[in-house]
């Protein structure tokens, strides 16, 4: 479908396949790189934690090991963050070396990632800050417009469930989704954005297709698209908040597990949704 009788405030990219979805009632956001940035920059602390860690193969550069890393990284994000230590575990493993348990690598990262952030929760709860300053671009007009036009609203992060709630709370944004804020669990196989999204169909009793998901990670919107919903891809540029710019990784590998709109952000949020409801043609 091809909208061009619009003029958008910034990148808007509808796929091929996309159709409107006029049933929308519910709405599963995804939080860090979505709405929050106040992880913004992990990779930066996880990656190179990995480097340290990583026994080199004959003739292995920095560099070479990096991109591995990288790869690995990126494409589990979205998941719960130990399914990045159980991926370098395995690489630690498979090169000879012995790994240590997923979850001693995951609280080290929580730990040296904690050094990186602190002074930003800390600025927030001082209220030295805005809290929109941690949100991406347009995020908090455009979650106003879909609470105020009676939405159920999803939260769902691969962050700690502890995390994402105190997060959520210095961002000033519980109040959207109340007691629906879902994060991960030590027991990770008792969590995944998937039992979250098989949870809002059964206790609301309605059918995949009037689920419309929000993220920056491909699990939550393949999810979603696995069960006939609808998914906006929001490809941030996390380091240069509003600048509109597109990440263009996030936007290849969301584009792939089949996103049916892609934004950089939310300064024209309530215009997509609008075209998503069939409101606007």
């Amino acid at each position: 479908m091809v909208i061009n009788t619009i003029n958008f405030n910034g990148y808007v990219e509808f796929s091929p396949w996309f159709k409107p979805r006029p049933c929308i009632s519910h709405i599963l956001i995804d939080f860090d790189g979505t709405l929050s940035l106040i992880r913004e920059g992990w990779p930066e602390v996880m990656i190179p934690m990995f480097l340290e860690f990583l026994p080199k193969l004959p003739g292995e550069t920095d560099e070479m090991a990096k991109k591995l890393l990288t790869d690995d990284v990126m494409r589990l994000n979205g998941k719960q963050t130990i399914y990045q230590m159980i991926q370098f575990a395995e690489r630690v493993k498979e090169r000879g070396g012995k790994p240590a348990e997923p979850l001693w690598y995951k609280y080290e990262y929580l730990r040296r990632l904690d050094k990186r952030i602190s002074s930003r929760k800390e600025k927030l709860k001082n209220k030295e800050v805005s809290p929109d300053d941690f949100l991406v671009y347009g995020a908090r007009r455009f979650l106003e417009f879909i609470y105020n036009r009676g939405f159920k609203m999803y939260l769902a992060s691969g962050t700690d469930d502890f995390y994402v709630n105190e997060e959520a709370e210095l961002l000033d944004i519980t109040k959207y989704f109340g007691s629906h804020i879902y994060g991960a669990i030590d027991d990770y196989k008792n969590f995944s954005k998937q039992m979250v999204i098989e949870r809002i169909l059964n206790e609301n009793k309605i059918s995949g297709t009037q689920l419309l998901a929000i993220g920056d990670g491909y699990v939550e919107l393949q999810n979603t698209k696995e069960v006939g919903g609808v998914a906006i891809a929001v490809a941030s540029d996390e380091a240069n908040n509003g600048s509109g710019n597109i990440n263009k990784w996030k936007r290849e590998r969301l584009l792939s597990v089949g996103a049916d709109v892609v934004i950089p952000d939310y300064r024209d949020g309530e215009t997509v949704l609008k075209i998503i409801l069939g409101e606007i043609k």
